[in-house]
């Protein structure tokens, strides 16, 4: 995985694992596979932090694995 994952790159990693969205929130932006719904932040055009992958994957119950083939 890369120090850091623009916010394209990692909603498209997500769609590649069946997730839907991203759709829109109060303050988050989130996607959706089934019953499950995981936050991930809204694009402001930085990317994001090794660190927050880390935190999103482990709320949506993704192996770091898994994310890497996607």
């Amino acid at each position: 995985m890369p120090a850091n994952i623009s916010w394209r790159k990692m909603v498209k990693k997500f769609r590649k694992m069946g997730f839907v969205g991203p759709c829109g929130g109060s303050k988050h932006s989130f996607m959706i596979k089934d019953d499950l719904k995981v936050r991930i932040p809204s694009d402001h055009g930085s990317d994001i932090s090794v660190g927050l992958i880390y935190e999103i994957l482990s709320q949506a119950g993704i192996n770091k694995k898994i994310w890497d083939k996607a």
